[in-house]
């Protein structure tokens, strides 16, 4: 793994944020100035194919990068914002129908969250 690849991967691993390609860029523009965003680009690409990493996409917005774990999404339709949820039951159904080869698996459920509601509602519950 080269230097980058070993950055990036820290980068994604210890963010429970769902990083786009640009956040990444300059979270690591912090510890090596001179990158370019092209080498962000490969290195995402390498550790995706190594499974190291995982791609979100989700329609109309860019694509984020998140952790390698058994993990869901809740996506607000409003405002983008990405959640984890972890759906016990579901991953235990799947292994039940497929085996414990499940390497992952991208469930997005699409919601709107709770302050977007409130806005909806005039800051009224």
């Amino acid at each position: 793994m080269t230097k980058y690849e070993k950055d990036i991967f820290a980068i994604i691993n210890t963010s429970r944020d769902h990083l786009t390609v640009e956040q990444i860029f300059q979270k690591l523009r912090k510890i090596h100035p001179q990158v370019v965003l092209a080498t962000v680009y490969n290195n995402l690409n390498r550790l995706l194919e190594e499974e190291l990493i995982c791609k979100v996409s989700v329609e109309g917005m860019p694509d984020r990068y998140d952790r390698m774990k058994k993990h869901d999404h809740l996506v607000c339709r409003h405002c983008g914002k990405l959640s984890d949820i972890t759906l016990e039951d579901l991953t235990s159904s799947l292994k039940k129908q497929l085996g414990d080869d499940v390497i992952s698996y991208d469930l997005k459920v699409f919601y709107v969250c709770p302050a977007c509601r409130e806005k909806e509602n005039g800051g009224r519950q």
